[in-house]
């Protein structure tokens, strides 16, 4: 058994609360993961940073050299974009830890350059363009609808039914209010109409495993509104987009077809160079075609998150699944 410390950033003012809900289960998340290590026969420490006391808490783990530092860190000192430096950190203390590393987490981090890296694996991933200035919205053709999202933010934020936009005219409005509310560019890709499928993958490089496909079920959604999981759909639960998005275990998909999904959210994995445990999530058209719309690198692990769910399908508990990550984070770094 080995000794694990559980760390998490603690950075919960209120605003950032506001803006990024899903921060505020971190705290949570951490308790829960740090039981199930427990549970597994591991000694756990759970400790919690905040800002600049990162570089005494690191110096501490650096000199108690645990076996392993499960890394649920998100963000440092208010800014989630800082998620990347900590994992640069623990390599700069050669402290071992789970998940991502700086690179993994800072092509994620910017979507169009996650969408780079797959084209240039070729995996397939639906056209797109980064969109900063009025400029960069000149010369879209409409031969099909586009789906814009901002380019560094994740849990759906400033994504609503507009976001599905079927004209130029819509696309423009929609992309200068979230220029004008977020301050960040925003990524622009063709809309595809089709099945929601989120892979949860564990393991690095070559040896991978994909666990029971999960998909989004739209059937409660009214038939004016998109099938899509907007801001809504995860946080809202008086919301019509709540109740009309529920993950379930895939039913009905053809073979062929849950092979070539499996395939692709390998191949994305791998392109991305995650570690341990990831979600890629997919459209698959009418054709049978998988896209992939994001890649997910050290997802909610949570009881009640995507991923658990896909473990307790495979027949992994929750403590199982936990001491699973940890495993293949310890063998990864004793290789």
């Amino acid at each position: 058994m080995a000794q694990i410390v559980v760390l998490y950033n603690t950075d919960f003012d209120e605003e950032q609360s506001k803006q990024t809900p899903d921060l505020t289960s971190v705290r949570d998340s951490a308790k829960a993961i740090a039981v199930a290590l427990h549970e597994s026969g591991h000694t756990v420490e759970l400790t919690g940073v905040h800002g600049v006391e990162v570089y005494a808490v690191l110096e501490r783990l650096h000199r108690a050299r645990p076996d392993l530092l499960f890394n649920l860190c998100e963000s440092m000192d208010n800014d989630a974009r800082n998620e990347p430096t900590f994992a640069g950190l623990l390599d700069l203390f050669k402290i071992p830890y789970t998940g991502a590393d700086l690179l993994a987490l800072a092509s994620c981090l910017h979507k169009h350059r996650t969408k780079e890296i797959l084209t240039a694996h070729h995996v397939p991933t639906p056209a797109y363009r980064l969109l900063r200035t009025d400029a960069d919205l000149a010369g879209l053709a409409f031969d099909r609808p586009w789906f814009v999202k901002l380019a560094h933010e994740d849990a759906s934020l400033g994504i609503t039914e507009a976001n599905v936009c079927r004209t130029p005219a819509a696309l423009a409005a929609r992309t200068r209010e979230l220029w004008a509310e977020f301050r960040e560019p925003v990524l622009a890709e063709h809309y595809i109409e089709g099945r929601e499928v989120n892979v949860t993958v564990f393991g690095w490089r070559e040896s991978l495993e994909v666990l029971p496909l999960h998909e989004i079920d739209f059937a409660a959604m009214p038939s004016d509104r998109p099938r899509i999981v907007s801001y809504a759909a995860k946080w809202d639960e008086s919301h019509v987009d709540y109740a009309g998005t529920k993950p379930v275990p895939v039913q009905n998909l053809a073979p062929a077809v849950a092979a070539d999904i499996e395939r692709v959210a390998k191949a994305a994995f791998r392109a991305v160079d995650l570690r341990d445990y990831g979600r890629v999530d997919l459209r698959v058209d009418a054709a049978g075609t998988p896209w992939v719309i994001d890649v997910n690198p050290n997802p909610d692990i949570s009881p009640d998150a995507g991923v658990a769910r896909a473990a307790a399908a495979a027949g992994m508990p929750y403590p199982k699944m936990v001491a699973r990550i940890a495993e293949l984070a310890l063998a990864r770094y004793r290789s």
